[in-house]
């Protein structure tokens, strides 16, 4: 059993980082490298203050990881030392677990009932013994391909190669049916490939994981856009059943803001993914942040993605505004209890970099030059309110304006669904209001034989998510084919995280 008293001994310990001068210098991941030895026993004794709850609520479905990990099971067995173990039971929910490692942003922990009060000091530190866990299964070779010997001789396309779609395909071929995933961009992984900037996940990390895959029999198909270089008719008729994964990157933007049409505007993928490619080696991104101040707009994940790479791309200045009040540091009972994911302040580590962060603000206006290029925005500071239909505005509660130099703005307020694409339109498929693909209780769209998972189905969301709708799709689908299916369905459609 685990020690119950082991967070009264030992306090959490995140994992250390790199110092800012040596991570500002590289593209390389901001954590620190330890030795395999002092890795395994700083991470041994984090596992140790896990208490093994009667009701763990850190993989509760809702509350905690929706994929289900058996946390305090692997938890025990790293306290213990049996490496190989704790392997085998997180790979048995999750089959990327070195993505989530490096991604997730842990609602386990927050489901952690050493969560619930602070005098506890803090959640299990779950997030780092999951990704060392996973680096110490591929470094001893515990990670091998899983090569089944009976096949269905059914053939599945799976169309998009981010996290939901490589968990889809990597179950069905392990399921023994003929998987191809397409992908239109060059090289296969989608946002994890072109989204991710490197010092959060560096791509050897990705790569490793397609080599597993293409070991164990999935097809990879690059530079196929789906219903234009292969026709939905050629779909139909080679395949017996169809996974859409394919996202849902229709950035989010604002045309009401005065200068939105000058040059230097950005959206957030226009700036992050040909910054990925220049790292992949395919030369200099068009976009950079070399010499200029950078303004962001939005306080998420995709905002603090565009700040360390602005950084690292050697920005003058970066500030990043955000719509709403500083959150507060530490969870608000009456706001966001626990075992809900908490309002706090989120602090990534660029944000420890350089730059600075304004809250409770938005551009009222871009000032350009003579020659069209964006110079300054104007800011005011405003409130976020709801009117009486429900609807989010913006409202100014000053007539004062600040103004910020900026020769690069940065729009990251989101996603709006997916994609126009003639896929979509050769299948009938219809968007829903949110702009995402809708299903039934078994993933199938309004296509028969159709199914969808992931950011399409879900909206923006969590990469453990997008693993969690992979892995039950893969389910529904191979139910589909062959009557029947024991492969795990983590989530149902519908499910959706515990939040106030």
């Amino acid at each position: 059993m685990a020690d119950p008293r082991g967070f009264l001994k030992h306090a959490r310990a995140d994992a250390p980082k790199r110092s800012v001068d040596e991570r500002l210098g590289d593209w390389h991941e901001v954590y620190a490298a330890l030795s395999p030895a002092d890795r395994k026993a700083e991470t041994a004794t984090q596992a140790a203050r896990c208490m093994d709850c009667g009701i763990p609520f850190c993989h509760s479905g809702s509350a905690g990881c929706p994929l289900g990990n058996l946390i305090p099971e692997w938890n025990n067995m790293v306290r213990r030392g049996q490496w190989q173990d704790a392997s085998e039971r997180l790979h048995a929910t999750n089959n990327f677990p070195e993505f989530t490692g490096k991604l997730c942003p842990a609602p386990c922990e927050a489901g952690c009932v050493l969560a619930i009060s602070p005098a506890a000091g803090g959640a299990v530190a779950i997030k780092r013994v999951e990704e060392t866990i996973a680096e110490v299964s591929w470094d001893n070779e515990y990670v091998t391909a899983q090569v089944t010997e009976a096949h269905t001789g059914k053939r599945v396309a799976v169309v998009g190669s981010g996290p939901g779609g490589l968990a889809a395909a990597q179950q069905l071929t392990r399921a023994g049916h003929e998987v191809t995933v397409y992908e239109r961009d060059d090289r296969i992984g989608g946002l994890l490939r072109y989204g991710i900037p490197e010092f959060k996940m560096e791509k050897s990390v990705l790569d490793r994981r397609l080599a597993q895959m293409r070991a164990e029999g999935t097809r990879f198909i690059t530079g196929c856009e789906v219903g234009v270089d292969l026709t939905v008719e050629e779909l139909r008729a080679g395949y017996d059943a169809v996974v859409l994964a394919v996202g849902a990157l229709r950035g989010r933007d604002d045309a009401t803001i005065p200068g939105r049409d000058l040059k230097g505007v950005h959206l957030a993928m226009e700036h992050l993914v040909p910054a990925n490619k220049e790292c992949e080696g395919d030369g200099p991104t068009p976009i950079s942040a070399q010499g200029k101040h950078v303004i962001i707009l939005g306080g998420g994940d995709t905002g603090a993605d565009c700040y360390g790479t602005a950084t690292r791309q050697g920005a003058l200045s970066v500030t990043q505004l955000d719509n709403y009040p500083q959150p507060p540091t530490s969870r608000d009972d009456d706001r966001s209890p626990w075992p809900t994911w908490p309002y706090i302040l989120r602090t990534y580590p660029a944000h420890e970099e350089a730059g600075e962060r304004k809250f409770a603000v938005a551009i009222e206006s871009f000032v350009g030059d003579d020659e069209g290029n964006v110079r300054a925005v104007r800011l005011r500071e405003v409130k976020v309110q709801r009117d009486a239909e429900g609807r989010r505005q913006v409202v100014p509660v000053s007539d004062e304006v600040q103004e910020l130099p900026c020769d690069l703005a940065l729009l990251a307020i989101g996603f709006a669904g997916v994609e126009p694409m003639r896929l979509l339109d050769g299948l009938g498929i219809e968007l829903t209001k949110r702009g995402t693909i809708g299903c039934g209780s078994s993933w199938e769209t309004t296509a028969p034989g159709v199914f969808v998972c992931g950011d399409a189905h879900r909206g923006a969301s969590l990469v453990v998510w997008a693993i969690a709708e992979g892995r039950s799709v893969a389910n529904a689908v191979d139910a589909h084919l062959t009557g029947e299916s024991r492969l795990p369905s983590p989530v149902h459609p519908t499910a959706l995280p515990l939040a106030v």
